[in-house]
């Protein structure tokens, strides 16, 4: 016979478990599209930039819908949004999948609406059900993330070339992912459920200067990382280097980040606070972007330095909004005012940076912005990791 304590742990697992799954799911129906997108565009007949913006349109519907999110959670509660998010994501998948015209961007911006949902709460309830781990927690869930974005994408090519169906059944297949985080999350949904009370107008951050300072940091690691997931290859490619090498790179760059989700929470346990990892992730992230400028043959060597710093940063970015609220209601409206702006700012990062590229012939004077604004991000870290928190 089961006894209370067995019966805690089964629970405490199943959280564990879910909440991971919820986190494994965040990533792949995004970073699935990449590889695929010129067969994509030839497939259907799109333009180069109607496809660019298979990749822009998830992220202006993160900087929609999230605001929204922390109004919809004290609502309906934080463990049934993120069933309705799981639910929403494969409704989304299967629509981008189907042979229809429209329904491509319709089901891109239903996955991008749930992923929303999971990024703004994921913060949330790693403060209410980790309060003493969120270090820890963040740094783990953060490096499932990275790693089945990373797997996604190495997979997209081979599983298309073997599935019925082409892109679309490898864009699709994901799907399945999620039908199993929604059958193992289920179960919370008979704990904790009840809604917080709406009687008064809930408070937002907009006017608190530390949620200014966090949401600022969020938008320049945003913007930093896509910016160089965008063009880190092409950048390598210009020096002479082949496609698969400067895949290769990027690979680098990626799974850097995620060992750095790893190590970190083993760092900031001996910290009173966090100022001085973020402006060496800072330093770091401009040290590769002159590295790249000035010495571009030794791309291993940049990949290496700008992926440490990327992912010290967005790590940081995602890990503030436990660290700097005071409560979880806090922590979902600091998710959710950060994430917007952050997501924002991640959109127009790649196609600003493109754009210099474009007018100046060269990729000197895009490093050089990027070295410019990493060299800001490292004042802004200063302010943003603090031992300070927002209440609201």
């Amino acid at each position: 016979m089961r006894t209370a304590k067995d019966q805690g742990t089964g629970r405490r697992v199943l959280l564990v478990v879910g909440f991971l799954l919820v986190a494994a799911n965040l990533r792949p129906a995004l970073t699935s599209v990449g590889p695929m997108l010129e067969t994509i565009r030839q497939d259907i007949g799109l333009t180069a930039g109607e496809a660019g913006f298979i990749g822009t349109l998830p992220l202006l519907t993160f900087a929609a819908v999230s605001p929204q999110v922390p109004r919809l959670a004290r609502r309906f509660g934080v463990d049934r949004m993120l069933l309705v998010a799981m639910v929403g994501l494969v409704a989304g998948i299967v629509l981008r999948s189907l042979p229809v015209p429209g329904l491509l961007w319709t089901g891109t911006v239903f996955l991008g609406a749930a992923i929303a949902v999971g990024n703004v709460l994921m913060p949330s309830m790693t403060k209410r059900d980790f309060p003493d781990h969120v270090g820890a927690v963040t740094g783990v869930y953060t490096a499932v993330m990275g790693i089945v974005a990373a797997a996604a994408a190495g997979v997209a090519v081979p599983l298309a070339g073997v599935l019925p169906g082409g892109w679309r059944a490898s864009l699709g297949c994901w799907a399945g992912l999620a039908l199993v985080a929604i059958a193992l999350w289920s179960p919370q949904l008979r704990r904790r459920t009840e809604p917080e009370p709406v009687t008064d107008r809930p408070r937002a951050p907009w006017r608190v200067p530390l949620a200014w300072e966090v949401s600022a940091f969020m938008a320049l690691s945003a913007c930093g990382f896509y910016t160089m997931v965008a063009w880190f290859p092409s950048i390598v490619q210009d020096t002479g280097r082949s496609e698969e090498y400067a895949g290769w790179m990027l690979f680098v760059y990626q799974m850097i980040g995620v060992v750095m989700s790893l190590v970190l929470p083993l760092v900031l346990r001996r910290l009173p606070d966090q100022r001085m990892i973020a402006a060496g992730g800072s330093v770091l992230a401009m040290a590769g972007y002159l590295g790249l400028l000035f010495a571009p043959e030794l791309a291993p060597v940049w990949a290496l330095v700008t992926g440490t710093g990327a992912g010290t940063l967005f790590f940081l970015a995602l890990a503030f909004f436990s660290l700097r609220a005071a409560d979880p209601r806090s922590s979902a409206s600091l998710a959710g005012m950060g994430q917007a702006i952050g997501y924002l700012f991640a959109a127009v990062g790649p196609v600003a940076i493109g754009a210099l590229h474009d007018a100046t012939g060269g990729w000197r004077v895009p490093l050089a912005v990027l070295a410019g604004v990493a060299a800001v991000h490292t004042v802004v870290g200063l302010r943003a990791g603090r031992d300070a928190h927002v209440r609201v």
